[in-house]
């Protein structure tokens, strides 16, 4: 599923995939906490989320729940970045990224495992 959510949604998703299920009245708690969103912030950002079909909502107590995943989000946004920035080629976009970073070497034997279990 491509889901575009913008940095706000992707909050009110972040709380929701660390902590599960949780009420809206739960969700505008943490999010007063950690953003200081008050509650009609958090009801309209968790209104966008559900008509994304990001975020489904049952009753009691107004409960959410994530229906995509933190993987399913990234590979979209990935995806969007490497067309976007690297004309559609991972090859552009993995040399970018290695470019001028300074690896640990066991950065760089990961990666090389990545790269073998590709083949």
């Amino acid at each position: 599923m491509d889901v575009k959510l913008f940095d706000s949604e992707l909050k009110v998703m972040n709380v929701l995939w660390k902590e599960g299920d949780l009420s809206a009245g739960q969700l505008v708690k943490i999010l007063k906490a950690e953003t200081g969103w008050n509650r009609n912030t958090t009801y309209t950002v968790i209104k966008k989320c559900i008509d994304k079909g990001a975020i489904e909502r049952y009753e009691p107590n107004f409960m959410c729940r994530a229906i995509i995943s933190r993987e399913q989000v990234q590979n979209y946004e990935t995806a969007e970045l490497i067309d976007k920035m690297f004309d559609g080629s991972k090859e552009k976009f993995f040399a970018a990224f290695l470019d001028g970073k300074n690896l640990l070497t066991e950065e760089v034997e990961q990666l090389k495992k990545l790269v073998d279990k590709l083949k």
